[in-house]
This record gives C-alpha cells, sequence and structure tokens, in this order.
C-alpha cells in the first residue's frame, strides 16, 4: 500500500511539473497547457452537487428557445452559431462560438433562441443533486 500511494505521489508531482513548466525539457514534442479563463459562476443557495449531466444539443434556424428554467444550475458552451440569451431582467446578450454561458436554477430564461443563419450547436452541463430529475421546465409565455 505503502509504494502505490508512493507512486501515486511521484505520479502526480510529475503531472505537475510538466504543467506548470517546471523543469520541462526543450523538446518539441512537450506542448504547453493553455486554460483561457471563460466563465467563472457563483452556484447560489449551497447546493449539493451530486452528478453532472453534459448534453451537446442542437438547434436549427429559425428556433427559440421558449421561456423555461431549469430546476439546476447550467454551465455551458457555445460550439457553433449564434445564440439570443436573455435571463429575465437582464440584459439580451449575443453569444457566439468560443462564448460560455450560466443559467442559474430556477431562474426564468426569456431567450435562448438561434439567431444565426444556419444551425446552433451547445455543450451543456446540469449540475444535479439527488433531488433533481428533469433537466428544464417550459413556462407558459407572457
Amino acid at each position: 500500500m505503502k509504494l502505490k500511494h508512493t507512486l501515486l505521489t511521484i505520479t502526480a508531482l510529475n503531472a505537475f511539473s510538466l504543467l506548470s513548466g517546471a523543469d520541462q525539457p526543450s523538446t518539441p514534442s512537450i506542448i504547453p497547457v493553455v486554460r483561457k479563463p471563460l466563465l467563472t459562476a457563483q452556484i447560489e443557495g449551497g447546493k449539493t452537487v451530486d452528478r453532472a449531466e453534459i448534453k451537446e444539443i442542437e438547434m436549427l434556424n429559425p428556433m427559440k428557445g421558449g421561456l423555461h428554467l431549469h430546476p439546476c444550475p447550467v454551465v455551458g458552451y457555445i460550439v457553433e452559431g449564434q445564440i439570443l440569451f436573455q435571463i429575465e431582467g437582464q440584459p439580451e446578450k449575443n453569444l457566439k462560438a468560443g462564448d460560455a454561458f450560466f443559467e442559474p436554477a430556477n431562474v426564468r430564461i426569456s431567450h435562448f433562441d438561434n439567431m444565426g443563419p444556419g444551425k446552433a450547436k451547445f455543450v451543456a452541463c446540469y449540475l444535479l443533486s439527488s433531488d433533481d430529475h428533469a433537466l428544464i421546465k417550459m413556462l407558459p409565455e407572457k
């Protein structure tokens, strides 16, 4: 058990030194890791996350997402296309490929509409607790 722990520690330290750039050999086969910040989302209410479901979603054009909410926080990334995004009561945002978004739990989403000339594709990560079963709840339009 002690040998296994020691090997894990050495492996982790080697991986960290590669990621941090410490003592990197100057061979062309080493590719640096680049972490580009996209979004920081504050999860309100002390939510306990037991599992994450990640979905790739495609929307044809024209298509409106409709007034909806999620029982859980949703973090996502636009892969392709253009999305008109609006949390009710906040300014609209035009999201394009490479942009990240956050939909807080139980907050009304006024717009998540494909506004581009073609299809839109995005990846959504639903942060679920053991009590969460549905991913989305469609609401009647005003």
